[in-house]
């Protein structure tokens, strides 16, 4: 569908611009695209650690979601040392006390990417694991990424995080917390990254697809990689910058500091057009 409209676009107009992003490798798309915004809320939860002196090797890691955003996080953070406990689907979820290794979690992407099926047929496949209608969130963990879907961790849910002893978000799915959670997360002091920063690696690697096509160049995967890390660490380096000394007992409050500094870039960019 997305080549469809691009090519109609470039027929209508002679025009091939970065109009659409995410497109097939073949006319002008990018390479990590698809595993940008999971990768990306992993490496953003890697550099609240790097602050704090944590580590995701050794660590647990709980996930919910099974599509392009979880498979990738879990990805990522077993690249990173972490065990991936948990992945799930609107059905419910699994959880695998071995962990969701490289073997496995190809089982699932193929599952989902190929064949439509239910995560509930991993527990079928796989004996360590076991099937549980709900969330996850009351699997114990070090760290949560909720990769699924907006309000997917209510205020019960966060305290029950926090009490079983999870020291970290980093949220992959947009707005993935109410808003009674959020405060909760905040008053216990644990680290939390919203996702208006923690997710941005997508919309990151779609600007980087932007680029590329307006230099009609190519860049190579290792390109991207090195990109987007990069971008994520100035993200976390903007958002510590303001929230820095703000949270429980002078820790960072990367809600606050995210906030500030989209609103300091809006408003340096407008005093700089003359419009302030």
């Amino acid at each position: 569908m997305l080549s469809d409209l691009f090519g109609q676009y470039k027929r209508l107009t002679n025009k091939f611009e970065g109009i659409l992003t995410g497109k097939g490798l073949e006319f002008g798309g990018s390479l990590i695209r698809t595993e940008a915004t999971g990768y990306g809320a992993i490496y953003f939860l890697q550099c609240m650690l790097d602050k704090t002196g944590g580590s995701l090797d050794g660590a647990t890691v709980v996930i919910s979601g099974s599509g392009n955003v979880a498979t990738f996080a879990a990805e990522k953070a077993r690249h990173l040392g972490a065990k991936v406990l948990t992945l799930s689907d609107s059905g419910g979820y699994i959880h695998d006390p071995d962990g969701i290794d490289e073997e496995k979690l190809e089982w699932i992407k193929e599952l989902k990417n190929v064949r439509r099926g239910r995560i509930s047929e991993y527990a079928e496949q796989f004996p360590s694991a076991t099937f549980h209608e709900g969330r996850p969130w009351g699997v114990p963990c070090d760290y949560a990424i909720p990769c699924a879907t907006q309000n997917e961790i209510d205020e019960d849910e966060a305290k029950l995080l926090i009490e079983n002893g999870c020291k970290g978000i980093s949220e992959g799915a947009n707005m993935p917390t109410v808003v009674a959670g959020i405060n909760a997360f905040l008053e216990a002091g644990i680290l939390y990254g919203p996702s208006k920063a923690a997710n941005a690696g997508g919309v990151a690697v779609s600007g980087m697809e932007m680029s590329q096509n307006s230099a009609r160049i190519s860049w190579s995967e290792d390109e991207f990689q090195k990109l987007l890390l990069s971008t994520m660490e100035g993200l976390h380096e903007r958002c510590h910058r303001y929230g820095e000394g703000k949270g429980v007992n002078g820790g960072c409050a990367y809600l606050r500091g995210a906030n500030v500094a989209g609103f300091v870039k809006i408003a340096d960019a407008m005093l700089a057009y003359g419009v302030l």
